[in-house]
């Protein structure tokens, strides 16, 4: 790993799960941090003394193009964007549009049009833009297969990747991980309570084929790209290699945290949907946005989440230093302390 003195970096949504390890990575690497976090975000997960801080207007294209600007003047251009601000549930279907699309394209505009460009920029988005893969043959998705998302987060998640697409003002990178999980995740936390409670809840009942990436090892591949002055306009699948069926992915948690004895369940799809459906509908009398939602059922109704990472392999010799047996012991020590603490 080479040391990036004196290049700086812009990473948005810095105070989220993802944002937040993708900022540890930069520090190691010797960037200069600029974490775009509203003012409202809690630093808990950031070392606040290690970097500086922007609260990017996305919601008014004119008042961030100014914003750059300014901050273009002062300091002149990040070396990188990686813009990984977004939403994943909400109460408010459209808020996804917003967000994830409409904002990103305003980042686009108003990097462009401050004279701000950076030497590559790069969209997280997600592999739920393609939608699931054949039930039947159990083929890997492709990363130039056709792009067909079923959920509303992966039809605004798509927009987003066709405004990166057609500028052509700086170089992107747009990564596609699988389910990411590790320390300070809250989806895949469910699970793992649940488990240590001595239940285990899985939907349909044919096994759903998924798979992984750890959180530390998406960070690292965000940088590897980055770097590689031979990857530009590129996207990629980010995933660890392995597939694993819903029915092992519950038991290597359960191996993990020593419980001797679980009770488990296939619920069957239709009354998933409904459970979904109940808890989007208290989320929404809430004002609380709810992981499980109807948006969500979609991904956990689909049997292939397989992806061909491949891509990535060739173009930049990644190898994931996690498997899924080392990334969830370290969750589970994480949630311990966490739990130990609070």
């Amino acid at each position: 790993m080479t040391t990036q003195s004196g290049k700086k970096v812009l990473i948005t949504g810095a105070s989220g799960f993802i944002g937040s390890h993708i900022v540890h990575e930069a520090l190691n690497r010797g960037y200069e941090v600029w974490a775009g976090v509203r003012a409202t975000s809690s630093l808990a997960h950031l070392p606040q003394d290690a970097i500086r801080r922007i609260d990017l207007k996305y919601g008014d294209a004119e008042a961030l193009t100014g914003q750059l600007s300014r901050f273009a003047r002062e300091h002149g251009a990040w070396d990188y964007v990686v813009h990984n601000a977004g939403l994943t549930k909400t109460t408010h279907p459209g808020d996804f549009f917003r967000v994830n699309a409409a904002y990103t394209l305003h980042l686009l505009e108003a990097l462009a049009g401050a004279d701000c460009r950076p030497a590559k920029f790069l969209l997280m988005s997600s592999l739920s833009c393609y939608g699931g893969g054949d039930p039947q043959t159990l083929r890997p998705i492709g990363i130039d297969d056709p792009q067909k998302p079923e959920t509303i987060y992966g039809k605004s998640k798509l927009m987003a990747e066709h405004y990166v697409r057609a500028q052509t003002e700086f170089p992107y990178i747009i990564l596609c991980p699988t389910g990411v999980y590790g320390p300070g995740d809250k989806d895949y936390l469910m699970e793992i309570r649940s488990i240590r409670s001595g239940f285990d809840f899985a939907v349909g009942m044919k096994p759903q084929h998924i798979t992984f990436i750890y959180v530390k090892d998406l960070a690292s591949v965000v940088f590897e790209t980055l770097e590689n002055k031979d990857v530009v306009n590129s996207r990629f699948f980010v995933a660890d290699g392995d597939t694993y069926t819903d029915t092992e992915f519950a038991r290597m948690i359960q191996d993990v945290l020593r419980k001797k004895h679980v009770f488990r369940l296939r619920i069957p799809r239709w009354l998933a949907w409904w459970a979904c459906l109940c808890s989007e509908g208290a989320g929404r009398l809430t004002g609380k946005a709810m992981t499980l939602n109807t948006d969500k059922y979609k991904i956990l109704k689909q049997r292939n989440w397989i992806c061909d990472t491949e891509p990535l392999r060739r173009a930049t010799g990644f190898v994931p230093a996690y498997n899924l047996r080392r990334g969830l012991e370290e969750t589970v020590r994480f949630l311990a302390e966490q739990e130990k603490a609070d």
